[in-house]
C-alpha cells in the first residue's frame, strides 16, 4: 500500500470520527443524527472496505460516551445498513434504501432493547418496546433522509468530482 492510499484511508477515518463526535456530543433532539446516512453513504463513496472504519469510529466515540449493553445490536444494524448500500443504483434507490435502513435500525436496535429484559420477555412487552420507540423513530427518519439529501447534494457537487479523480489516482 503506498503512502497516498494510507493517508487517504486515514483521512476518511479521522473525518468520520470527527463528524460522529460532533453529532454525538453536541446537544441534539433524540435520534436526530447523520449516523445512519453516514453508515449508508460511506460505502457508496469509498467502497465496502469503509465499513470497519465506520464501526471503529463508533467504537471510539462510544469509548468516550460510554459502552452499553446494546452495542452488538446498534453496531450490527449499522454494518447491515452499510452492506445494503451496495444495492443502490440511482438517487431514488439510495433514498429508498436509506429509508429501509431506518426500518432495519428500528427493528434490530429495539429488539436488542427488548432482549435486555427491561420490558420483560413476553409478546406484549415486545410490542410495548416497539410502541414506545415510535416517537424516536420519527426523528430517525427525518434526520436520515435530511442527511441523505445532503450526501446526494455533495455527490453532485464539484468537490465530489475532484475527490473521485483523486481516489482514482491512488487506486
Amino acid at each position: 500500500m503506498n503512502i497516498h492510499k494510507t493517508s487517504y484511508y486515514t483521512l476518511i477515518l479521522i473525518s468520520s470520527i470527527c463528524v460522529l463526535f460532533l453529532f454525538r456530543f453536541l446537544p441534539h433532539p433524540p435520534n436526530f443524527t447523520p449516523v445512519l446516512a453516514m453508515a449508508f453513504y460511506l460505502p457508496i463513496l469509498f467502497g465496502l472496505w469503509s465499513i470497519p472504519f465506520i464501526i471503529l469510529a463508533f467504537g471510539i466515540t462510544d469509548y468516550f460516551i460510554g459502552f452499553h449493553s446494546l452495542l452488538l445490536w446498534t453496531w450490527g444494524s449499522l454494518a447491515l445498513i452499510s452492506l445494503i448500500s451496495k444495492f443502490s443504483k440511482n438517487i431514488s434507490s439510495r433514498l429508498f434504501l436509506c429509508f429501509i435502513g431506518t426500518i432495519i435500525f428500528f427493528i434490530i436496535s429495539n429488539f436488542g432493547v427488548w432482549l435486555s429484559g427491561f420490558y420483560g420477555y413476553t409478546l406484549e412487552s415486545l410490542f410495548l418496546c416497539y410502541t414506545l420507540a415510535i416517537p424516536f423513530y420519527t426523528n430517525t427518519i427525518i434526520s436520515t433522509l435530511l442527511f441523505a439529501t445532503l450526501f446526494e447534494l455533495f455527490m453532485y457537487s464539484k468537490y465530489f468530482s475532484y475527490l473521485c479523480i483523486y481516489k482514482n489516482k491512488i487506486n
